[in-house]
């Protein structure tokens, strides 16, 4: 089953983040059971040529690869796509609007995502321009990330529009953005729910990250099933305090 397929069908689906920019590091957590890897290149120092390497060293593992692209345009979506990411991840999506054209930038169609059948998505001409396309509209996971106020505001209308795969919270953004201290603000907390039950309500999948994994049930409770936890960073930093830990003992 795709990644897109198992989303649809509300598996529970855990992958983590890659902010380094490095093939090698993709390989290695490609062979463990995460569901997926997102390579973040809106907050890491992620090029083009960066996307590619990692994405190629992601499907010679057959492991799905999303892009939290920098910015929604067109030539920062079409790039990972093209390179053979299975989906993106999009950033400050606020209104149904934006909510339109990244779907629209995501696929093929008028005004949409420029077709080429020479890119690594396409088989490097191998695959005809007809199985290419049902191909990409049918396995592309497009997702949304909620991260302003203003888009909590809008969320009926973000999670209704046709082709949003799945809706992304981002609870630090909206914590910056409300001027709470906490993530575990009421305010932040009220906003998580409003955007989980939107998803209920419009049948479409939750994802979020949280800081405290054991917080998992509770979202799920809520319906969330897709979580981005920790990061290649994070892995590092906290081996080499459990490390530590065990020889000073």
């Amino acid at each position: 089953m795709t990644f897109k397929a198992r989303l649809n069908a509300g598996d529970l689906l855990v992958g983590t983040f890659i902010k380094t920019p490095s093939p090698i590091v993709v390989e290695v957590l490609a062979l463990t059971a995460l569901d997926c890897l997102c390579l973040d290149a809106e907050h890491a120092p992620f090029d083009r040529r960066d996307i590619d390497l990692c994405v190629a060293l992601a499907r010679a593992a057959d492991k799905p690869v999303l892009v939290r692209v920098p910015v929604t345009s067109p030539e920062q979506i079409l790039g990972a796509l093209d390179c053979g990411a299975t989906g993106v991840v999009a950033p400050h999506v606020r209104s149904r609007a934006e909510a339109e054209t990244l779907v629209r930038y995501a696929h093929y169609g008028a005004g949409g995502r420029g077709y080429a059948g020479s890119s690594r998505a396409a088989g490097y001409t191998t695959r005809t321009m007809a199985d290419h396309l049902a191909t990409s509209a049918a396995n592309t996971a497009v997702i949304a990330q909620i991260e302003d106020p203003e888009a909590v505001d809008a969320i009926d209308e973000i999670a209704a529009v046709p082709g949003i795969d799945a809706l992304f919270v981002g609870r630090a953004d909206l914590t910056v953005a409300y001027g709470a201290s906490s993530q575990d603000d009421p305010q932040v907390i009220a906003a998580v729910e409003k955007i989980c039950a939107a998803g209920r309500r419009h049948g479409r999948p939750v994802g979020m990250f949280v800081a405290r994994a054991e917080d998992v049930p509770l979202w799920r409770q809520h319906g969330a099933t897709l979580f981005l936890l920790e990061s290649d960073h994070a892995f590092l930093l906290k081996g080499a305090a459990a490390l530590l830990d065990r020889t000073r003992a």
